[in-house]
């Protein structure tokens, strides 16, 4: 794979022995790239500040040495999180499933030493045999376990059903080297995979009260270090205010 280029297109035929469950997964998925396709440029107009994400992603910096390999989950178009990593001197290795969004953060600049590698990837594979077999990322698979310094995942994982996030967390966590980091982003509400209308496509959302989402962290083998919640109004009449939480964790064990 070339730094900075896009991987291959999502293998929707890979799991057609996987069952009804896997395939309606996989299906899903496939929809939402398609919605954030759609979306594209409008995402960053409908949420055009980001002060809460670069605070945590500062925060995160603190800890980290200049070099430290990063992997950012769900970076959309790069903004901002790509370009605050890469400007920082990190070594970013950053993925999305949609393609548009892809192109839009292989076509910015990312001023830096180390230019990012973006790759397509369904973040639930992240980890597994099937980064290997299925989006040819070895290094994102079984073989990548213990190699990342940190991992960011700002409003990523919102995106999956409350009962699939504690499984991504522990291929997260997997990738981590002991006492890696985690910065997080997700929204506070008591959401599992609602339909929900979100610029003009209908996406389905989770969130957790800060309490469940606590308590959820800590089964999958992290401890949270640093926790902000800030309320957040988009740009967008359509979407409702919102509480954003932050949290920088570290893995235990």
């Amino acid at each position: 794979m070339t730094t900075g280029q896009i991987s291959d297109p999502f293998p929707i035929d890979e799991d057609a022995g996987g069952g009804p469950d896997v395939l309606r997964r996989r299906a899903e998925r496939a929809l939402q790239a398609v919605a954030f396709d759609t979306i594209g440029t409008g995402y960053a107009e409908a949420f055009p500040s980001k002060d809460g994400q670069l605070a945590c992603g500062r925060r995160l910096l603190a800890r980290l040495e200049p070099g430290a390999a990063v992997l950012d989950v769900g970076c959309g178009s790069g903004e901002p999180t790509v370009r605050q990593l890469v400007a920082a001197g990190m070594r970013v290795t950053a993925v999305d499933l949609s393609d548009v969004m892809l192109t839009l953060a292989r076509e910015a600049r990312h001023p830096g030493p180390h230019p990012p590698a973006l790759h397509r990837i369904d973040m639930y594979d992240l980890a597994t045999e099937r980064a290997d077999s299925a989006w040819n990322l070895p290094e994102l698979g079984p073989a990548g376990r213990g190699t990342f310094d940190a991992v960011t995942a700002f409003f990523s994982l919102i995106l999956l059903p409350q009962d699939e996030i504690p499984t991504v967390l522990g291929r997260l966590r997997a990738l981590l080297r002991p006492d890696g980091l985690l910065a997080l982003g997700m929204v506070e509400a008591d959401l599992d995979h609602v339909p929900l209308p979100f610029l003009g496509r209908e996406l389905r959302i989770s969130g957790y009260l800060r309490e469940d989402l606590e308590r959820v962290l800590l089964a999958a083998g992290f401890v949270i270090e640093e926790q902000e919640g800030r309320p957040y109004a988009p740009a967008s009449t359509t979407l409702p205010p919102e509480e954003q939480l932050f949290l920088r964790c570290r893995r235990v064990g």
